[in-house]
């Protein structure tokens, strides 16, 4: 006989990520492909990155838009770093704009991985399964 505590030693969790996108199109592309392998929550803004942060909830991987109402993603970053409780999850940028300027602030403001929109799906996939088993080491 199998107790429950074995069965769930098993079972592995999936891991979360949280997609931060003003663009429905984006926020549902990202849901739709990475709801498979991860564990997907998307909101349309800084703000509510934040807010969804600030409640308990705790992602193994953040996807970051740049460009964005309310809070943008610089800002958000900037916010996330200097929080002592969530400075350390990693976060990937997403940007309309190709301009290395752009992703050296955004590396020296601590995101972790940059990605030009439009992007291949299956890129990004590789991507994040870098990003996080270099965080998990």
């Amino acid at each position: 006989m199998i107790q429950s505590g074995a069965i769930n030693k098993h079972k592995r969790m999936k891991k979360k990520i949280l997609v931060v996108d003003d663009e429905i199109t984006i926020r549902t592309l990202l849901e739709k492909f990475l709801s498979h392998t991860y564990e997907v929550t998307a909101v349309s803004n800084g703000q509510e990155g934040l807010d969804w942060l600030q409640t308990g909830n705790i992602p193994d991987l953040m996807i970051v838009d740049l460009e964005m109402p309310v809070l943008d993603g610089y800002d958000y970053v900037k916010n996330v770093r200097s929080s002592g409780y969530f400075k350390d999850i990693p976060i990937m940028m997403l940007s309309g704009v190709d301009s290395s300027s752009e992703r050296v602030k955004c590396y020296k403001l601590g995101a972790n991985d940059f990605m030009i929109k439009p992007f291949n799906p299956e890129e990004l996939s590789l991507k994040i399964e870098i990003v996080l088993s270099h965080h998990n080491e």
